[in-house]
This record gives structure tokens, C-alpha cells and sequence, in this order.
């Protein structure tokens, strides 16, 4: 078990969010290999160590089975949807509406120089010949 992994009561929350996205066996109707946790464990991992792909420990599925189901979740929005719904849920749970109604952009105050930072200066440049 790594630190990353989700705790059950994560993944008590996620799996409803994630099923009926994908289900239980893959599209062409075969079981799936692979756990959906420890696909989403292997991901976390990623996130959390900033390994490469490839660099995934051996207690995780495959590297490409979790980057291709990972692709997959994305280029279907499933990501987008989970964070919308976990937002949500979270914004409900402290009593405020599902959805915010005012937004804060916060910009640069800071002074800065004219040109856009500090310029570097090369002495060498400026030797004049005889």
C-alpha cells in the first residue's frame, strides 16, 4: 500500500461517480482485468511521486492499462464530471448553494520594473577596442 492509495472511504465515495462511466467490464464486454481502485491508485501515485509512466511499481497494474484507461476517463469528461459532483457535494455539506454565485480574480499587486524584471548585464559587451 502506498501513501497515495485511497483510503476506503474514498473509494466509497468515487466508485458510485466512476461506474456507470465505465462499468465493470470493458467496452467489448469482457471482465476487466484490472481493479478500477488500483487503476485509480496507480494514477494517484503518478500524480503524487511525479514518476514517469513507465516508472510505475510493479504492485500496479500495468503502466499502459492505467494511462489508457486514465485517457479514456478524460477525453470522456469523467474527470470534469467527478470534480463538478465532488465540488458540489462539498459546497452542500457546509450549507451554501451547489454552485457559486460570485467569483474573485485575484491580479498581481506587487510593483514591478518597467521593462518586465531585472536585466542582466554582460561587461564583456561593453569593452571598447583601442
Amino acid at each position: 500500500m502506498s501513501p497515495s492509495d485511497l483510503t476506503d472511504a474514498q473509494w466509497a465515495r468515487l466508485e458510485p461517480l466512476l461506474l456507470p462511466g465505465c462499468g465493470q467490464r470493458h467496452a467489448g464486454g469482457r471482465p476487466r482485468k484490472h481493479e478500477l481502485r488500483r487503476i485509480i491508485d496507480a494514477r494517484l501515485y503518478v500524480v503524487k511521486t511525479g514518476c514517469q509512466w513507465r516508472q510505475l511499481p510493479a504492485n500496479f497494474p500495468p503502466w499502459k492499462a492505467v494511462h489508457e484507461q486514465f485517457r479514456r476517463w478524460r477525453d470522456a469528461g469523467l474527470w470534469e464530471r467527478v470534480g463538478q459532483e465532488l465540488r458540489e457535494e462539498g459546497r452542500r455539506g457546509a450549507g451554501r448553494n451547489a454552485t457559486p454565485t460570485v467569483a474573485i480574480i485575484d491580479s498581481q499587486s506587487a510593483k514591478t520594473t518597467g521593462k518586465g524584471g531585472r536585466r542582466g548585464y554582460d561587461a564583456g559587451k561593453k569593452i571598447k577596442g583601442p
